[in-house]
């Protein structure tokens, strides 16, 4: 079995001890880390260095990291197709609009709205983790996404960090 970790609107200027701690708590076993966008600074991503890590930027990030990281990428684990981009405007058909950008992956993963959901758009499924903090600013309990691949396929399941 194959697992990626997978977190979105970090929004850290520099990885602080909360989130190297929780980092190392909940993602340490991954294989590989997936980042849906508002990191904020690139720097983020350090506590993954060990670790395959796939990023894009999102709209709150600063100009170093939007230089650096793109806006969305598809790329490939295991024969799945994986897409990936941040996300934008309103909230409430931002499946619609990911899938749209997407139509072919197996799995398209995004952020944005800080609501973490797993949701199949007909055979493709769709994975937005949440926020990656304690409490993210709209009141949800901060929260990731596991994403495992094994021999029958792609599995997801959400988690909050306020979980012991």
């Amino acid at each position: 079995m194959f697992t990626i970790g997978i977190l979105s609107d970090t929004h850290l200027q520099a990885p602080d001890s909360y989130f190297k701690k929780i980092c190392r708590q909940r993602l340490g076993g991954c294989d590989a880390i997936v980042h849906a966008g508002d990191l904020i600074d690139i720097s983020v991503l350090d506590v993954f260095c060990e670790k395959e890590v796939y990023a894009v930027h999102g709209n709150s990030c600063n100009a170093r990291t939007r230089a650096i990281l793109p806006e969305r990428r598809v790329f490939e684990i295991l024969g799945y197709t994986i897409a990936l981009c941040h996300g934008t405007g309103p909230r409430h058909n931002i499946e619609d609009r990911v899938f749209s950008m997407f139509p072919d992956a197996d799995c398209i993963v995004y952020g944005h709205s800080h609501q973490a959901a797993c949701n199949r758009y007909g055979s493709c499924l769709l994975v937005n983790p949440g926020s990656f903090q304690a409490t993210s600013r709209y009141g949800h309990p901060g929260s990731y996404a596991l994403l495992r691949i094994d021999g029958t396929g792609l599995h997801s399941s959400l988690h909050s960090l306020a979980e012991d």
